[in-house]
């Protein structure tokens, strides 16, 4: 199935069930995340943290820290209780809140950060390990262990998440161990860590070394389609792994600053070892630390992909991807994928360099997630009705504080990963992709425009006038030409609405809806932003009239009406009827008469036959100025022409013509005509009969409106595109030109 403008069938997991779920909340949320959090950085960077700050510096960074996470576990715990959250974790939240190409462009680049994760883990482990026993080597040891975690999570799910049982339990009898122990011998004892001769990093700085340890909420979210009950365990999975993480984190400072003096822990990146009861428990917890986040992510990353799969964000080629083992639910083509990523990445080695910004994309996660929850609870929507509730506030602080960490750890790094996601991002919206499920995009949108509509001034504005459109286009294939000059006239800045009446009076509300969404899709393919309504009425001109009068809401109703001419002898009467109707609505009425033959081909010259700046010749200037501002007419020689009977009466047109014209600030051409004999009918046909478009105002209409358009229409034969004006909106239309 094409990825663009096709609609998605289903939304992979959402609508089916073929995984059987088995995880609970301990083994499948609380377990990896923690695991994640009590990670490297506490065994090898925490008594660095310590000596930099001290005690007391050392705990407001971790509480701060700790505050951002939390506050993203309530949006997460927001989200999880209102939709039961199927696999793909992360990126399922954000597709079903802010839309499929956010979804995606956090999706994507989180996928490769959590498949690169996993070779930064194990290389991180076989330093150690080889640091212990010096004759092992480093790239080998990463691939056989890349190969023995990336079997394991092909095989058995579950059996990855006892093996975390393990590790959790060597982390803690490290800890323990680190508990019992004893201060350095001939170490002085000091709440504070401070040394006189040992520079110290800023806290910041330090802060930005901290912050990564507490960002492993996001491992059990991964496993979100593995679970038993998502809405339940996440939640409480992800607050017990960050309180559990936190109050780690806040006895472990203790413990090193009245241990060790402040040059030690700055130096000794394995200072706990010495100080532990047992020392060796130390170097199981750093094994166990690497080796749980690398499976962790190991189980996380292709569960991310499968999700992009089967949503149809990755290209077609890569669809297979979303493939699942039928008997054990796990997404064993993506596990591959991952796994031979992972293999490149440690075969290359030095990942330093794209350490910061495989961060970044985590905290991108986390900062959109809290978007996607704050903007869904500002909105009200009635469909988001979470059990567990939390204020937007908490939400946008949670976001804000994402994105002030992102810059104080790299801005370089941060911006990267800005501009990736942006990338993506526009990738997927060009793309076109159709989601069967809703977003809160809508809602916002809906809020701004409620907003927006109770704020519209009723009285009519010259400075902010907007020519907003209803074109009575019949089927648009016939008519192209007036959605053509529609949309030159429209500028993107004025709204547009394509409308058509069908000549029934019993058509189904179904087949009117269905009507509608084929000229959509039909002005979308040739880049028309517009509005759709298609009515229906026995008698056509009444529909109209009936559909003028009614379309619109508050202060925001088109004002200006452009259609086509009739041709039917037996139509003029209705059709001027019509136009009475519209000009007593008070709406302008744009007519535009084509030559089949010659059409909007050529958009080299406009005529404007002038005569005076009040109604009729000021919104004729007015649209004139709008359609040379269009691209396609953005070349064309505009000539604002007017006749008169005399030289002398030239002399003083001309003049006039010309201030008038520099004081509107348009680059328009004048031509004054002096007409002593032949009529102004024989003129306008000599003078226009190569122009591509010709402007002429309209009478208003009155109760001999049918004889003067039927001679109108006959005097104007012969020439090519033809457009009549009648300026009927209660406005001064020549305050928008002076």
């Amino acid at each position: 199935m094409p990825a663009n403008g096709t609609e998605l069938k289903k939304s992979y997991l959402s609508e089916q069930a073929t995984s059987p779920n088995k995880l609970g909340t301990f083994g499948g949320v609380f377990t990896p995340s923690l695991l994640t959090i009590l990670g490297v950085i506490m065994y090898l960077r925490f008594g660095w943290v310590v000596g930099n700050v001290g005690l007391i510096g050392t705990l407001v960074i971790v509480t701060l820290s700790t505050s951002i996470t939390f506050l993203t576990a309530l949006s997460i715990a927001s989200i999880a209780t209102d939709t039961q959250v199927k696999g793909g974790g992360a990126y399922y939240m954000i597709s079903r809140s802010l839309g499929i190409e956010v979804g995606g462009a956090v999706g994507i680049p989180l996928f490769i950060a959590q498949a690169l994760s996993v070779a930064l883990y194990v290389i991180g482990f076989a330093e150690s390990l080889v640091a212990v026993f010096p004759m092992l080597n480093i790239t080998l040891v990463g691939c056989v262990v890349t190969v023995a975690i990336g079997l394991l999570a092909l095989f058995s799910t579950e059996a990855a998440i006892r093996t975390q049982y393990f590790i959790l339990a060597a982390i803690v009898i490290s800890l323990i161990s680190l508990v019992l122990g004893s201060p350095l011998e001939s170490a002085p004892t000091e709440l504070v860590g401070a040394a006189p001769n040992q520079p110290k990093e800023g806290f910041w700085i330090v802060f930005a070394v901290f912050f990564p340890a507490v960002t492993g909420i996001m491992a059990g979210v991964n496993l979100s389609g593995d679970l038993k009950d998502s809405a339940k365990s996440i939640p409480k999975g992800t607050f017990l792994a960050v309180g559990c993480g936190y109050l780690v984190y806040m006895v472990l400072p203790i413990i090193l600053a009245s241990r060790v003096d402040a040059n030690t822990l700055i130096n000794d990146p394995l200072v706990m070892r010495r100080i532990s009861f047992w020392g060796d428990a130390i170097l199981l917890g750093v094994w166990g630390a690497t080796l749980s986040s690398a499976v962790g992510s190991i189980l996380g990353a292709p569960r991310i992909l499968q999700a992009l799969a089967q949503d149809q964000v990755l290209p077609r080629s890569f669809h297979w991807l979303g493939k699942e083992h039928p008997a054990s639910g796990i997404p064993r083509a993506g596990t591959i994928f991952t796994m031979i990523l992972a293999m490149i990445a440690v075969i290359l080695g030095d990942l330093d360099m794209i350490a910061p910004i495989l961060s970044m994309f985590f905290l991108t996660t986390y900062g959109v997630l809290n978007v996607a929850a704050g903007t869904e609870r500002l909105l009200g929507s009635p469909s988001f009705r979470p059990s567990f509730r939390t204020h937007w506030f908490f939400s946008l602080l949670g976001a804000i504080g994402c994105v002030a960490v992102m810059f104080l750890i790299n801005p370089l790094a941060t911006l990267i990963a800005i501009l990736l996601v942006g990338v993506t991002f526009i990738w997927l919206k060009r793309r076109g992709l159709r989601t069967t499920w809703g977003d809160v995009r809508r809602g916002m949108w809906l809020a701004l425009t409620r907003s927006a509509l109770l704020r519209i001034d009723h009285t009519p504005d010259p400075k902010n006038w907007r020519p907003h459109l209803l074109v009575l286009s019949g089927a648009p294939t016939r008519r192209w030409h007036l959605i053509e000059l529609a949309k030159a006239i429209a500028q993107r800045s004025s709204l547009l609405t394509v409308a058509t009446v069908l000549k029934t009076d019993d058509i189904a509300y179904d087949r009117l809806k269905s009507l509608e969404g084929n000229i959509r899709d039909y002005l979308e393919e040739r880049g028309v932003e517009a509005l759709v309504k298609v009515t229906s009425d026995e008698d056509p001109f009444i529909g109209g009239v009936r559909l003028v009068q009614t379309y619109g809401i508050g202060a925001l109703i088109p004002n200006t009406i452009i259609l086509g001419d009739t041709r039917e002898l037996t139509h003029h009467g209705p059709y001027c009827a019509m136009i009475q109707q519209f000009y007593q609505a008070r709406r302008n009425v744009v007519i535009v008469r084509d030559d089949e033959k010659e059409g909007f081909q050529r958009k080299h010259t406009i005529d404007v036959w002038w005569g005076g700046l009040r109604k009729n010749g000021a919104l004729m200037m007015i649209l004139a100025y709008l359609i040379s501002n269009d691209p396609a007419w953005r070349s064309a020689k505009i000539t604002v022409k007017m006749a008169v009977p005399s030289e002398a009466a030239a002399k003083d047109a001309r003049a006039n013509l010309e201030q008038i014209i520099q004081n509107m600030r348009i680059s328009f051409q004048h031509k004054v005509i002096v007409n002593e004999q032949t009529s102004f009918w024989t003129l306008l046909k000599q003078e226009s009969q190569s122009a591509d478009l010709t402007m002429l105002g309209l009478a208003e209409p009155n109760e001999d409106f049918l004889a003067y358009y039927e001679q109108l229409s006959e005097r104007t034969q012969g020439l090519s595109a033809t457009m009549f004006v009648l300026a009927a909106q209660e406005i001064a239309f020549e305050e928008i030109l002076l």
